[in-house]
């Protein structure tokens, strides 16, 4: 009987085990004491001999993928993938699947919670009136603003629709934009300085990729419109820490509203927890309840199909130039 092991959070209960189980799979699931991002050291130590991770967010390299010779498949809960070693698994034959198009609508929820967190100083006032001030402050007006998103898949058109209903003015950046989405509903497709220059918000929900990582740099930053807001719901990776904090301290951007990090856990060290013009969230952007539940069922669904010779080419993100992939090497 082929084995699997759940190594994402909270996945205790949901519908994996009935579909995995049904499938004729043996389920085990990693000890809640163990972390595994931030035990890195002992991936191998509690996957050894499973075919299948249904795997949280914790990182798969080259070293790690080499020890690991049952491994048939890395499963991800959820659609990022940059912790997993893509070129190692081509060369491992382990199929690496994500499922998209199951919590686009929660991230974009979350990213409007930090966007108006931070709009209406969600954070200092609740503090204020806990500690007896009552400090009234003016902020600028949602409504009317634009917003610039960067990134217009699945997530990046759930954000927009929102937008449109807050009565924002949309601007979008997407290297390979959907121009009939864009068309019907009036977004605007701009290049990226373009963006940057013209935006209020401007919100990230793009991959991490070689062509994206801190694509909000020193540069980028400095092309944003003074006094702007940033929003990252994606990706750490997508951002120069180090040029943000200074681009908040300066001033030149007015605040920003962040889910992940370069980092996660965030290190209590880190500048961006001292600074006051900052929303920070731990990388909930994907979760709600139904989000959760689906993304389960579609990570062990992909595992059943491909133990049963199917291949969700849509789940699917490495081997492209693989032919006759098979379960059995």
């Amino acid at each position: 009987m082929p084995r699997t092991i759940c190594t994402a959070k909270m996945c205790e209960f949901g519908p994996h085990f009935e579909i995995l189980q049904a499938g004729g799979f043996e389920v085990a699931i990693v000890p809640n004491e163990v972390d595994l991002r931030k035990e890195p050291e002992r991936i191998v130590e509690q996957v050894q001999g499973f075919e299948a991770i249904l795997a949280g967010a914790e990182l798969y390299t080259r070293d790690v993928l080499q020890q690991l010779p049952d491994l048939r498949i890395i499963s991800r809960y959820g659609v990022g993938y940059d912790a997993v070693d893509l070129e190692a698994c081509d060369e491992l034959g382990i199929a690496v699947t994500i499922t998209p198009g199951v919590n686009h609508h929660s991230v974009a929820e979350q990213a409007f919670a930090l966007l108006m967190g931070v709009a209406r100083l969600t954070r200092s006032q609740d503090r204020a009136v806990r500690s007896g001030q009552w400090e009234r402050a003016l902020t600028p007006r949602v409504w009317g603003s634009t917003i610039g998103i960067v990134g217009l898949g699945r997530i990046g058109q759930a954000v927009a629709t929102r937008a449109i209903g807050m009565g924002m003015q949309v601007l979008a950046y997407d290297p390979f934009p959907n121009q009939a989405f864009a068309d019907e509903h009036q977004i605007k497709l701009v290049d990226l300085d373009t963006l940057l220059a013209q935006s209020d918000y401007v919100t990230l929900h793009l991959p991490v990729t070689p062509d994206t990582i801190d694509i909000i740099n020193r540069d980028t930053l400095a092309k944003m419109k003074p006094g702007s807001v940033l929003i990252n719901t994606a990706r750490g990776g997508l951002v120069d820490e180090v040029a943000l904090v200074e681009a908040l301290e300066s001033g030149h951007l007015r605040a920003a509203g962040l889910d992940v990090f370069k980092k996660e856990p965030l290190p209590v060290e880190s500048p961006l927890i001292k600074l006051e013009n900052v929303l920070l969230s731990c990388h909930i952007g994907g979760l709600d309840q139904e989000s959760h539940r689906d993304a389960y069922a579609m990570a062990a669904q992909n595992i059943v199909k491909l133990y049963q010779g199917e291949w969700p080419e849509e789940c699917v993100v490495n081997l492209k130039n693989t032919t006759g992939w098979k379960w059995s090497r």
